[in-house]
């Protein structure tokens, strides 16, 4: 059993987690065993590079570290056998990974989220989870403004190629002709 120091100690820590967080995403875990719940924790640290988080908290903790902040729409989510994931950076990817281990967990359940500060629904989540991720979107990003400048290139390349080719066809017209070059 905690002593009021440190679950006063927790719930400032998640205070401060809430802060920093861009999107939370409150699961239900009952009936998932210590090593499935280990495997997702590993998945989520090793993909998200330090970005990601999921524990597992008392619900009262919880209540008292989100209220007053932009987590506190989801606090009617905590009751029962309560899990949070929190991402710090890219939420897409997040829940991506949520999204496909409930898929092969059945019962591992999304109930809801703050994305932004903003509470989003389970159909919200999954939703999310079909978006491209930051970093694909980057890339296509970077495909986008490289296009014209390549195409600018290849405009003024272009006449100098023709250029080359018709001093090539007379040197060898002329070659042919027998006066050489």
């Amino acid at each position: 059993m905690l002593t009021r120091a440190q679950k006063e100690e927790q719930v400032a820590e998640l205070q401060a987690k809430f802060q920093r967080a861009t999107s939370v995403v409150v699961a239900e875990y009952c009936g998932l065993g210590v090593q499935a719940s280990e495997k997702l924790r590993r998945q989520l640290r090793a993909e998200g590079a330090g970005q990601y988080e999921y524990r597992v908290t008392k619900n009262s903790l919880l209540r008292r570290a989100a209220e007053g902040s932009d987590v506190a729409a989801v606090i009617p989510h905590f009751k029962g056998p309560t899990a949070i994931a929190i991402a710090y950076g890219d939420p897409v990817r997040m829940a991506k990974i949520l999204v496909d281990y409930a898929k092969q967990n059945e019962v591992f359940q999304i109930r809801a989220g703050v994305l932004e500060g903003r509470a989003i629904a389970r159909a919200d989540i999954a939703t999310l989870a079909t978006l491209p991720s930051l970093d694909e979107l980057r890339g296509k990003l970077i495909g986008l403004l490289q296009a014209p400048a390549g195409q600018l290139v290849r405009l003024l390349a272009a006449p100098a190629g023709q250029l080359a080719r018709v001093v090539e066809a007379r040197r060898k017209q002329l070659e042919e002709a027998g006066t050489g070059a």
